[in-house]
Order: C-alpha cells, then sequence, then structure tokens
C-alpha cells in the first residue's frame, strides 16, 4: 500500500506543476461536509491510506503532512507512510500554519471549495492574507486521476410517518418559514444530511451507518421547499405524505436555483455549508445572513414521539446486549478467546435477531487490550484482527440505527482478572460517568461547563482523555449530532430539555488498554422545589456496567447508590425480555453492589 500511496502522491505533485499551484489541501470531507462520507467521496483515503473519520492532508512539491485529533494518533502511524507523509495534530498545530511556515511566500495552495466550510475558507484566508494565496479549485484532480472510483450508490427514499417522528414536514417547514420572516430572510440553505430529511420526514441509506439521503434543499419563507434529488428516487406518495409547495429539483440545478436568489437575503450556516455555495452567492449579489442552520436546534429537541421512540429502541438494543456480554462471559470461561472480527459480528448477530434494525449507527469499535488505546480503532482495517488476552480489558463501542431512534454505547469488559491498577483506572472513569449522570444545573448551562464533572477524578491522578465528553444523538439519523455538545471547547448552545448527549469519558494507555463507559442521556427538567428551574439527566441506555472492574471502596455513597439504582433500572426493563443462562448472567451482573 506505501508504494500505492507514493505513486498517488507523486500525481498530485505532477498535477501541482502542471497548474503552477504549490500545494493542495485535501480534507476528509465532501460537498456535504458531514462525518460520515460514501465510498466514492472517500478523498483522503485514496491520497493517504488513512481511514479515519476526521483528518486533513497537505501536498506540496516537496513534502506532505498528515493531520490528525487525538482519536487517531495510533491509527495514522499505522496507515499513513511515514516515508511520505510527517505526522501532525490536527488542532495544535492546524494545517494552515504548517503552510505558512513550509511555503515561501506569494505561494498558491489549491483548495476544493466543496469541501470546505464557508467559515473555514473565510478564517485561512485571513490566516494567509499577504503571505500565500487560496485558489478555488472547479475540479478536484482527485476525482479525475482516481480511475477506479466507486459508483455512487443512491437508494430509494424511505417516508417516516407520524406515528414514528411525532410532528408532520408541514407543520416543520411553518416554523422554520416563521423563523426566516422573523430574521428578514427569504430563503435558508440546507446543507446539512441529517437537517434535510428531518425537514421532510424522509431517511435513506446513501451512507452506510447514517440514514440519509444524498441531496441539498432551500426553504424559503412561504414555507415552499426545493429539494435537490433524483425524483426516481422518491415514492409515488411523497407528494401526499409532505403535503404541497416541496419542487423536486435535479441535484444539477442547485446553482441555478441559488442563482435565482439575485439580490435576496439568504440564510446559510457558514460553520456546514461549504465554500463554493457561498461563492455563487455571493456572485449573484444574494445579501447573505450568516445564521444557525435553522433546523439545529429544534431537530435537537426530540418531542414526546421521539423520546418515547428512544427509549423503546434502547430496550431492544438492551436485549442484544445482555445477549452479547452473556454469551462473551461464558465464552472466556471456556477459554476461548475470539478474536475482534468474530465479536463485532457476533454482536451484530444479536441486534439482527430484532427485525426493526436498519443498520449500526457507525462501524462497531470491538477492540481488545492494546487496541483499545485506540479510540475509534476498526479491526477492518488491521491486517489480522487483535484477540482477547486474558487479565486485560476488551473494549466495544456499538450502536443501532431503528426506525423509532438511535443507540451508541460503549462498555469495557474484564477478560479474566483485573489488575488492581485496571480496576482503579475504571473506577476513575466510572466516577466521571457518574458525576455527570448526577448533574443539576439551571436552564442556559453549555456543555462545556460540565465537561470537568466528567474529568475531575482522572485530572486529580493526573490522568485525561483527548476527545469530548459528549456529543448529540440524532432520531433514526446521526449518531453525532449538533449543535450540542459536551468536552472541553467551548460551546454557547444551552442544553435544553428533549436532547439527547452521551456521556462518555475514558482513560487510555498507549500499547496496554483503554476504558471508556458511555451512555446516552436525555435532557429533563427536574422538580426541586427551589427559585429556579434545573434539569438534568436521564440515562436512556440499559446495559449492565462491569462490576468485576469497579473498586467499590472508590465510590462516595452517593456514587455507589447511582450504580445500583441503575443496575436496578436494566433489570427491570430487561429482565422480562430474556430468559435461561442470559436471565442469570442479567441476575448477577445487575445485583446490588456493597462495600467490602
Amino acid at each position: 500500500m506505501s508504494k500505492v500511496i507514493s505513486q498517488r502522491v507523486e500525481q498530485l505533485r505532477q498535477w501541482l506543476a502542471n497548474n503552477q499551484l504549490d500545494a493542495l489541501l485535501i480534507p476528509h470531507e465532501d460537498e456535504y461536509l458531514g462525518e460520515y462520507l460514501p465510498e466514492h467521496n472517500e478523498r483522503l483515503h485514496w491520497a493517504t491510506g488513512f481511514t479515519g473519520s476526521a483528518g486533513v492532508a497537505v501536498i506540496t512539491a516537496d513534502k506532505a503532512a498528515m493531520f490528525v485529533d487525538g482519536r487517531y494518533t495510533v491509527q495514522v502511524t499505522k496507515q499513513v507512510p511515514a516515508e511520505q507523509f510527517e505526522y501532525r495534530h490536527l488542532h495544535n498545530e492546524p494545517a494552515v500554519n504548517w503552510l505558512l511556515e513550509s511555503l515561501a511566500p506569494g505561494s498558491k495552495v489549491a483548495i476544493d471549495p466543496r469541501l470546505h466550510s464557508n467559515s473555514w475558507f473565510n478564517t485561512a484566508s485571513e490566516t494567509v492574507s499577504g503571505s500565500l494565496e487560496l485558489v478555488s479549485i472547479a475540479e478536484n484532480p482527485i476525482d479525475t486521476l482516481w480511475s477506479d472510483r466507486p459508483a455512487p450508490k443512491l437508494n430509494a427514499a424511505r417516508l417516516m410517518g407520524i406515528d414514528f417522528v411525532g410532528q408532520s414536514s408541514s407543520d416543520k417547514r411553518t416554523i422554520i418559514a416563521k423563523q426566516l420572516t422573523d430574521q428578514s430572510a427569504k430563503a435558508a440553505l440546507l446543507t446539512q444530511l441529517d437537517s434535510v430529511c428531518w425537514l421532510l420526514n424522509v431517511r435513506g441509506s446513501d451512507i452506510p451507518r447514517l440514514p440519509v439521503m444524498l441531496s441539498h434543499a432551500i426553504i424559503y419563507s412561504d414555507a415552499s421547499v426545493d429539494f435537490f434529488v433524483d425524483a426516481d428516487r422518491l415514492p409515488a406518495e411523497f407528494e401526499s405524505h409532505v403535503g404541497s409547495n416541496v419542487r423536486i429539483q435535479s441535484p444539477s440545478a442547485l446553482e441555478r436555483c441559488l442563482q435565482a436568489l439575485n439580490g435576496q437575503s439568504v440564510l446559510v450556516d457558514s460553520s456546514t455549508s461549504n465554500a463554493w455555495a457561498s461563492q455563487v452567492l455571493t456572485a449573484a449579489n444574494a445579501h447573505i445572513i450568516e445564521a444557525s442552520d435553522p433546523c439545529d436546534i429544534i431537530k435537537a429537541q426530540k418531542n414526546d414521539t421521539e423520546i418515547a421512540g428512544m427509549k423503546a429502541c434502547h430496550i431492544r438494543d438492551g436485549v442484544a446486549m445482555t445477549k452479547f456480554l452473556s454469551w462473551l462471559d461464558a465464552e472466556i470461561a471456556a477459554g476461548r478467546l475470539h478474536d475482534e472480527a468474530v465479536l463485532s459480528d457476533k454482536l451484530l448477530s444479536f441486534r439482527q435477531l430484532d427485525d426493526t434494525l436498519a443498520d449500526l449507527s457507525f462501524d462497531t469499535i470491538s477492540a481488545a487490550a492494546a487496541n483499545a488505546a485506540m479510540c475509534h480503532y476498526n479491526h477492518i482495517n488491521q491486517q489480522v484482527p487483535g484477540k482477547l488476552e486474558m487479565n486485560n480489558l476488551y473494549l466495544v463501542d456499538s450502536g443501532g440505527q431503528y426506525p423509532d431512534g438511535t443507540t451508541d454505547i460503549t462498555r469495557t469488559i474484564a477478560v479474566g482478572t483485573p489488575t488492581d491498577e485496571l480496576k482503579e483506572q475504571f473506577t476513575l472513569v466510572l466516577k466521571g460517568h457518574i458525576a455527570l449522570a448526577l448533574a443539576r444545573f439551571p436552564k442556559g448551562t453549555c456543555g462545556h461547563q460540565l465537561d470537568m464533572l466528567a474529568r475531575q477524578f482522572l485530572w486529580a491522578k493526573g490522568f485525561d482523555f483527548d476527545h469530548s465528553t459528549g456529543h448529540g444523538v440524532g432520531h433514526f439519523l446521526n449518531v453525532h449530532e449538533g449543535p450540542q455538545s459536551i468536552g472541553k471547547k467551548v460551546n454557547t448552545v444551552a442544553l435544553l430539555p428533549g436532547m439527547v448527549l452521551s456521556n462518555e469519558p475514558g482513560y487510555y494507555r498507549a500499547d496496554a488498554f483503554g476504558i471508556r463507559i458511555e451512555n446516552l442521556e436525555l435532557v429533563v427538567e427536574v422538580e426541586t422545589g427551589g427559585d429556579f428551574s434545573v434539569l438534568g439527566f436521564e440515562s436512556l441506555t440499559r446495559t449492565s456496567i462491569d462490576k468485576r472492574l469497579v473498586n467499590t471502596n472508590m465510590l462516595t455513597r452517593p456514587e455507589l447508590a447511582w450504580l445500583n439504582s441503575y443496575h436496578q433500572k436494566v433489570w427491570d426493563d430487561i429482565s422480562p425480555l430474556v430468559s435461561g443462562d442470559e436471565l442469570e448472567w442479567l441476575r448477577s451482573t445487575t445485583s446490588e453492589l456493597s462495600y467490602d
């Protein structure tokens, strides 16, 4: 593979020379700027061999660098050849800064404006102003050089009834249209795939693990919509499903419709919309109103129907997890130490017993021993999957896409007898998880204000984890949904009732082990009898936490009470749905824990 990557880098360098350019930026993005890319848009993988979900490559005439965040610092060294690329941290040393240090003043840097957000483009242009020139290219060289590029897999739409989504598309469009009128906007450009699908109550399967359709939309202040998608992908009932004033346009008509907004005020979310769209609108003399995607907050606040669905699918998902974990313990006890691929496939087989399962919500992270130290490890990318090791850990991070909701759960499992050190590290992570689960906070609180609750016990011992503590989760949509999040990075979006976020602190020791405990949490109002309204979290996930890894004496009484209460909920909801050995396993793993 290293030889192939070397040849591709040289091809791109030749393209730079032919076009009198000095560097090319290759982000892990396509024109939709989503986290997950369809196979035919994996340009970064073609150029570097990297399979992670976040990264940027830069190629110049004589140098190249690969930028990744803390999730991929180990993975990048195994996939991207060091003979061709330097390894850099995506946030500590951004690619633009590297270019400023690596290129001579006046150098020209090629970018594909469809693959960069407009906010990035504006910031980058300001950063390099007077030193480098960003050149927007009309055609991406990788698209020309990629001779065996897969064909797009565009599938038929799935219509979502009110019994699943709780609100008609007409009602949603009316709410969004009022927002546009209040902001004096004629229209809003919707580029986030989950926003388009949420607004029109459709789902798709164009991208593995993400139930969306590759499409764009423009919604107008009269509540009408231009929906840019091939008409033959829509069932005959689509018109009656969405109601009147939804016009089907060819995807190629997007540029024309943007140009038709000449002189109009158009709402654009520059953080999620690509630079190309803003360039087209600017050339058409449209007035761009910089604002957040108008669907974001409403989509994030699940309605009563969506909440009920999320709770129901988490119970069914908990049954699958219980079947898997009870089987796993039995296999380990019998001395059968399977590899990560076998374990991943077995978990999938248990989820598939539920015929409502539409897909997984992401590729399962099945990581044994030292492989678990790579936060977003994928055994598929290894020549040989790792195997379980006695007296170490197994980490499995997985989830399902169901018509009534989306799940995401991580459990760290003891394989054999855990050492005192493993139990201490696990318990520090658990204490942080519990602290966040028990959090009570006033309305207006943002996720970054809660982040240290999950890190405090690790920090006290000189440990930390290099990823966010929590991300938003969609309803049969993106498992990583914005705009809400919990992390060190400042996020000014206040947490609101109905939002769903993950709670997933962890700890990772390179070449040794990895620990993460993840539940999904619903933001709810909490009765206190105090002077102001208080919010808190309700755990949706229903799978036991491995008590064998808990040092009980490190837990306070409230922490121990939370763990026992949580396990009681798991027992109450899952026990009626399992039997035999699985029921006995569940009884044992959810039984009350007490101090030594």
